[in-house]
């Protein structure tokens, strides 16, 4: 999940790092007693990062301007959002300005410290062309990263003096702030070194693991439901997965995403959950939703998940379908799957089209399912196998 830039400085503040006075702003007639952050500059607050090229930052030198510009933004159309709120931060003069970000490297397998001694909106084009712009520091993340390792990379870099001593600091404050809140990536673009001494984040994007959610210190933290990855807003029947998944932190029963289809889905194991529903769209299956299942999740969370899922009008059918577990007791989730269908008001045998849970509580499973009529698959059925029964039988109570 992305957040916006008002909750990523908030965060940055919280932890020590400098930034713009600033207010966020939701009215156009909100202005009173903002000339204090005049001269500023007014900042579209959107999940879009290409704000700057579509007019979402506009410079304001006095009080007169203010009304004018907010009414350019707030309530206009930017990309595919509708502007909610502005930040209007005060005009800080600086020196240069540098990019700092900490991100996930896919293939070293490693947390990693960008820098580079050029800062702005280009940044990413420019070291595409001149790879030498971008400064590589690769984090060992069971190790504590130490004041040494900041400053001993950023003198390579060519920093000395007290700039080198204040950026060390900064940049130990982001790699902890990194890690202390489970962030996907940390970027702070533009990075200012003041004239006078010290540097401020002018501008900073986080995007966070969902699962951390709750342990973020935002005041807003309330909006954060709503919301998913970029520019998408969480649908009604996402946001009461969510609440489920969130009820007991037992297992995992959600990251819900809805489809337009009729064929229900309880999908994982292992990651299994893209494999398998690709599957379904191969064998020409109509999905009404994307999740993941597992971690062992209780009785209840799965009842209430199932039963949230075939009270949808469009599902017709549910299959439940994982890779072979080890840490998932698949009679708990027979046991929710069954009583979930049951208070949605419909029988299990007609709902379910496959049950596919080899692992763990594979016997429990099998002997539950068959007191109900419904036929348990193991390791003898394939993902693919499952899936292709799974829209075979759909399409036929679709009948």
């Amino acid at each position: 999940m992305r957040l916006y830039e008002f909750e990523s400085k908030e965060i940055l503040a919280g932890e020590g790092v400098r930034i713009p006075r600033s207010r966020l702003i939701t009215s156009v007639q909100d202005t009173a007693g903002y000339h204090t952050l005049l001269p500023g500059v007014v900042k579209i607050q959107t999940l879009s990062r290409k704000r700057s090229s579509v007019g979402g930052i506009q410079f304001v030198d006095c009080t007169e301007e203010l009304p004018g510009v907010l009414g350019k933004c707030l309530g206009q159309k930017f990309g595919n959002t509708i502007v909610e709120q502005v930040l209007l931060e005060e005009r800080i003069q600086r020196e240069e300005e540098f990019f700092l970000s900490v991100s996930y490297d896919n293939s070293r397998g490693l947390p990693v410290v960008l820098f580079s001694t050029r800062g702005g909106v280009d940044i990413e084009a420019q070291a595409l062309s001149d790879p030498a712009l971008l400064h590589y520091l690769p984090i060992q993340p069971h190790r504590s990263f130490r004041p040494y390792q900041a400053v001993g990379w950023l003198s390579e870099i060519g920093f000395s003096g007290e700039c080198l001593g204040e950026l060390g600091g900064l940049l130990e404050r982001i790699v902890s702030l990194f890690f202390k809140y489970d962030l996907l990536l940390l970027e702070i673009n533009p990075l200012a070194m003041l004239a006078s001494s010290g540097f401020v984040a002018l501008d900073c994007h986080m995007e966070i693991d969902d699962d951390a959610l709750q342990r973020f210190p935002l005041k807003s933290y309330a909006s954060l439901a709503g919301r998913q990855e970029g520019e998408r807003r969480l649908t009604e029947f996402e946001r009461q997965a969510r609440k489920i998944d969130a009820s007991d932190h037992r297992g995992v029963t959600g990251r819900m995403l809805e489809f337009p289809g009729h064929l229900g889905l309880l999908i994982g194991g292992g990651g299994a959950s893209l494999t398998i529903f690709d599957a379904i769209r191969k064998y020409g299956g109509s999905p009404a939703n994307y999740c993941e299942v597992g971690g062992n999740p209780t009785v209840e969370k799965v009842r209430e998940l199932t039963k949230l899922l075939v009270s949808r009008p469009s599902v017709q059918s549910l299959a439940i379908i994982t890779n072979v577990v080890n840490n998932t007791q698949a009679h708990v989730v027979a046991r929710g799957v069954i009583e979930g269908v049951q208070q949605a008001g419909k029988d299990p045998r007609d709902m379910i089209v496959v049950f596919r849970i080899p692992g763990s509580g594979e016997e429990e499973c099998r002997k539950l399912l068959a007191q109900y009529g419904i036929p348990f698959s193991g390791r003898e059925v394939s993902i693919e196998q499952a899936a292709a029964l799974a829209v075979k039988r759909s399409a036929r109570s679709m009948d």
